[in-house]
């Protein structure tokens, strides 16, 4: 299941580089495109080689369709908490990458996110405190993991915010928040059913958040 992901990301990015080299260019700088993708996805097999020989998560359940689309659901409300910050605030306007390239590289960056942010980390931490703290029962671990780690992205995305002064101190802490939550949120999907419902909640996110209202906010707002 994995190397069919990894595929579907590689046709993504082909995709993209014909299409327009330009907007990888934006989040990966000079590096080849294909070169990052190769490195993420590499790095996810060595994390999930580990996380699945300890029985700790699976990829894919089969069977589990409803599952996926129930567990997507709860994505429209982080997302709608991100768009109220938007309509006060205002975001930059060009946040977002246009349709309909938006439908192609919203879905690649997604799974790079879900490597970079949560799978690697994860399963990096995990085996540290495994070794570690040997007495210590893997839910506990595991879930002390979950706390670190929903830190990460949020932190990512805040840093920019605070940079750029233009964000009131409450916008900052909201977004940081709320995206905190949807992380949380994110694994603990992946710990009741698997990953590729993890990674169908971010996708619900990006497609209202980035591509439908991406699109709508420029009509709306500006």
């Amino acid at each position: 299941m994995y190397s069919l992901i990894a595929g579907f990301v590689l046709v993504l990015v082909a995709i993209l580089y014909a299409s327009d080299d330009r907007i990888l260019q934006l989040f990966i700088g000079a590096v080849n495109p294909f070169l990052a993708a190769s490195i993420a996805i590499l790095a996810g097999f060595i994390s999930f080689y580990f996380l699945l020989s300890q029985k700790l998560f699976v990829i894919y359940k089969k069977g589990s369709l409803k599952e996926i689309v129930r567990s997507s659901v709860p994505a429209l409300l982080f997302v709608s908490i991100t768009i109220l910050v938007d309509l006060i605030t205002v975001f930059p306007k060009d946040l977002n990458i246009l349709f309909p390239l938006s439908l192609v590289f919203y879905p690649a960056m997604g799974f790079f996110a879900e490597i970079l942010f949560h799978i690697m980390p994860l399963s990096t931490l995990l085996y540290i405190l495994m070794f570690v703290l040997k007495n210590i029962k893997r839910s506990a671990l595991i879930w002390v993991s979950f706390i670190i780690i929903s830190l990460l992205e949020p932190a990512y995305q805040a840093a920019p915010m605070v940079l750029s002064q233009h964000f009131p101190i409450w916008a900052i802490i909201v977004v940081f928040i709320n995206l905190a939550a949807f992380t949380l949120y994110q694994l603990y999907i992946l710990k009741r059913h698997d990953f590729i419902s993890m990674y169908a909640v971010r996708l619900t996110y990006y497609l209202v958040w980035h591509i439908i209202w991406g699109y709508m906010r420029l009509r709306i707002i500006f």
